[in-house]
Formats: structure tokens, C-alpha cells, sequence
């Protein structure tokens, strides 16, 4: 049985600045990496092989440059790795992004049964969360998302068992599989590879599929299949806070302090 992972080659957020002029991300010297939530979602697969046997295949759509972040994943143990390469998959936003990963997962599914769909909460540089709930819904499976434990997989029952965190508490759910999972940072610490799986993986092939061999129509993917366009990307400007107690030495003193302050402000009528 297949588990996709489902990972994304995203800029390094914590140097990425914003053109003021332009509202457009200054992308020159920009190191890139694997989505951070995508790795937890490739350790949970390799994790589930190790136990059940799985077979994984990684997918990632992206420019060229993407074949450095899947020949990682193949270092890490996954046993494929599809790079989504072509201009027009270029401009998608999160609807016209699952057309093509479901399209790919469904290429996977004709010549081996496909259990799991494995995908990050959400990236880094978008923060939707949408992708994954997408190919869901394009592929008819179920959909686990915010999960933070696997519980327990029955590969003849074709069923799985997680743990999904909610906000107060947690919630335990069983589903048919195939099933697409969107996991969390607490589900796992992933592992690093080693030297002689870092050097095998220098020398497999990574498979490419374009437009070629996907077939998909060009008015549903990419810029034409996009819903929705980034206009602008800026930073959100907060005006300074005021910090009250320091007039104040007992708690009653404050809540008077605050309540005062806040009829100043118009923000409490009485």
C-alpha cells in the first residue's frame, strides 16, 4: 500500500523581506528549505513504512531548483520522488496547486493502492492550509486534519485511527482509508540521514512529470486555473500598546486603571 507525501520547497521566511514599493517578496539571496510542518509530514510516513510496510512516494510541485529538496526526502528513506515541473503549473494559487497533486496522486493510484495522503498543516509562505483539504475533497477520501498522533493503522480493515488537537482538547477519530492527513509540528521529531543514504540519493534519478505526461487541462491549473492572486504581500503595522499597573500596586487599583482608561478610549460606555 502508498503513502504520498505531499512537500513544498518554500523561502527561508526568517530572511525573507518585503519590497515597500512593489509589495512583493524580495526573493534574491534567499536560501530556500523544505516546508517546516512538510517534514513532520514525511517523518510520520517514514515512520508508518518502518511499522506497516508502506511503500512512500514524495510529490512536490516547483521549479528545477525543487529536485534539491526531494533529493533530501529520498535520503531521509522516502523510496520515490516526483518533481510537478512545468510553466504552466507556474501562478497556481491553493486551488489550482491540488488539481495538479491530485492529478499526480490519482497517476500514482492507477499501478499501486493508495492508502494515505500525507501533507503539512500548511506552509510557511502562503499559511492557508488549504492544499491538503483540497486534494481531499478532489480525490473523495477521507480528511484528518491538525492531527497530532497516529494512533493505530489497519491495513485489512483499511481503516486508521489519530489523535486530532483541537483548541481545549484533543479528539480521537477513525476513517477509511484512503485518507488524506494534515499533521502537526507535535506529531514527531524527524530524523536526519545518514551518510551512506545522503550519498545514494546523490545518484537516484528524481522523476520529472510535466504537462506532457500529467495531461491536465491547462484552463484548470496554474494561472488560469487560479481562483485568487497575491496583489500585494505587507507587513501588518500595530500601533503601540500602553502597558498599565505601574500607577497601580493592588490589582483592584488596576482594573480601576484599565476601566478608566478604556471610557478614555471610547472603548467602554457605561
Amino acid at each position: 500500500m502508498l503513502i504520498v507525501a505531499c512537500v513544498k520547497q518554500v523561502p527561508d521566511t526568517t530572511q525573507v523581506k518585503v519590497d515597500p514599493e512593489t509589495g512583493t517578496l524580495i526573493r534574491e539571496g534567499v536560501p530556500f528549505i523544505m516546508n517546516p510542518y512538510d517534514t513532520h509530514a514525511l517523518e510520520e510516513s517514514l515512520r508508518l513504512k518502518d511499522k506497516y510496510g508502506f511503500r512512500v512516494a514524495v510529490i512536490s510541485m516547483g521549479p528545477p531548483n525543487a529536485e534539491v529538496t526531494l533529493r533530501k526526502t529520498l535520503a531521509l528513506g522516502a523510496d520515490e520522488a516526483i518533481l510537478l515541473s512545468d510553466r504552466v503549473f507556474g501562478g497556481a494559487d491553493t486551488l489550482a496547486t491540488s488539481m495538479v497533486l491530485t492529478g499526480a496522486i490519482k497517476k500514482l493510484a492507477e499501478k499501486e493502492e493508495l492508502g494515505i495522503v500525507m501533507c503539512g498543516r500548511q506552509t510557511i509562505d502562503g499559511d492557508t492550509a488549504q492544499v491538503g483539504p483540497g486534494i481531499a475533497t478532489r480525490l473523495g477520501c477521507s480528511q484528518l486534519t491538525l492531527v497530532d498522533r497516529i494512533e493505530e493503522v489497519d491495513i485489512k480493515a483499511k481503516t486508521i485511527k489519530v489523535r486530532r488537537k483541537l483548541e481545549g482538547r484533543h479528539e480521537v477519530v477513525s476513517a477509511p482509508l484512503p485518507a488524506m492527513i494534515a499533521v502537526l509540528r507535535e506529531i514527531n521529531s524527524p530524523r536526519y540521514p545518514s551518510v551512506p543514504m545522503r550519498l545514494e540519493a546523490e545518484d537516484t534519478s528524481i522523476v520529472l512529470w510535466d504537462n506532457k505526461v500529467m495531461q491536465m487541462d491547462e484552463a484548470t491549473i496554474g494561472l488560469q486555473g487560479s481562483a485568487t492572486q497575491v496583489r500585494k504581500i505587507f507587513s501588518p503595522e500595530r500601533a503601540k500598546g500602553e502597558i498599565l499597573g505601574g500607577e497601580a500596586d493592588k490589582p483592584e487599583d488596576s482594573a480601576k486603571l484599565l476601566i478608566t482608561r478604556m471610557i478614555e478610549k471610547d472603548l467602554l460606555s457605561l
